[in-house]
């Protein structure tokens, strides 16, 4: 089935580029929403409240400071005020306490927006390595991160994140139903061996760093995150007036590693 709608797709396309006639979009123009994208962990908490970006204009990251964002740990009964860092970031230096329950509330311009979390304990790493997989085209370098997920939580899925050389490279989330005798496993393609035809994007050079992040979330997270990754719907993560983010607490462990191309054991 998924292959007949595959080749459904193809064809549409071929049938889209066989016309001289270009096509003009027309999108719809919406008043922006605001976006927050909030985090509790045991180094403190930390959120991002940007505006979202119309489809015709170059993407804007500007963080805004004009809000008042206040973190309540629920279990402890206590509530701090986050104060706005160099960078424009909501920020307290409180640590998280696994097992808790959070609150953030963010109030900006008349409107208010909830969500609850609660914080995580952190996984347990135990493999990261790469493999040459190959591919009709080029061998391509797999990266492969396995851990041991927290088995007395259930529905805790995970949240991968990969950075090159200390900025974002990948991201992915993984469900934790998935789990083989206690172990869940995250797979991507990098970079091919022939660097000269790998785009920019995916491209990995020897002595590059890789680090893994891995942190537990939600379900709703994973489906939040699922939903991004196709470009679909998927559910609100705050209540109270329509905003877009996240919140999590949750406690991110990293493992990393190098790339050397020479040292890559090869899978045929």
């Amino acid at each position: 089935m998924k292959l007949h709608v595959f080749l459904s797709v193809v064809c549409l396309l071929f049938s889209f580029t066989s016309c001289e006639k270009e096509l003009d979009f027309k999108y719809h123009d919406i008043e922006s929403l605001t976006v927050i994208e909030g985090e509790i962990t045991a180094t403190g908490a930390k959120v991002g409240i940007t505006l979202t970006t119309p489809m015709d204009e170059p993407l804007d990251r500007t963080l805004l400071t004009d809000a008042s964002v206040t973190l309540t740990d629920l279990t402890a009964g206590i509530t701090y005020n986050l104060k706005t860092d160099p960078e424009g970031f909501f920020v307290d230096p409180t640590p998280g306490i696994v097992g808790h329950n959070y609150r953030l509330s963010v109030e900006r311009e008349g409107c208010r927006y909830e969500a609850d979390a609660v914080m995580y304990l952190a996984v347990e790493m135990k493999e990261l390595e790469f493999n040459w997989i190959k591919m009709p085209y080029d061998y391509v370098a797999v990266l492969q991160c396995q851990f041991f997920g927290n088995l007395s939580v259930e529905g805790e899925c995970y949240w991968v994140r990969l950075y090159r050389n200390g900025k974002i490279y990948r991201w992915g989330e993984v469900d934790g139903r998935s789990a083989v005798d206690g172990v869940n496993t995250y797979f991507t393609m990098t970079s091919r061996k022939d660097t000269d035809v790998e785009d920019e994007e995916d491209v990995l050079f020897d002595g590059d760093v890789i680090i893994c992040t891995v942190a537990p979330v939600s379900r709703s997270m994973h489906d939040y995150l699922e939903a991004l990754q196709n470009d679909s719907n998927g559910p609100f993560m705050f209540r109270g007036d329509k905003c877009l983010g996240y919140f999590i607490a949750t406690s991110p462990v990293s493992e990393s590693i190098v790339f050397h191309p020479d040292e890559i054991p090869e899978y045929k």
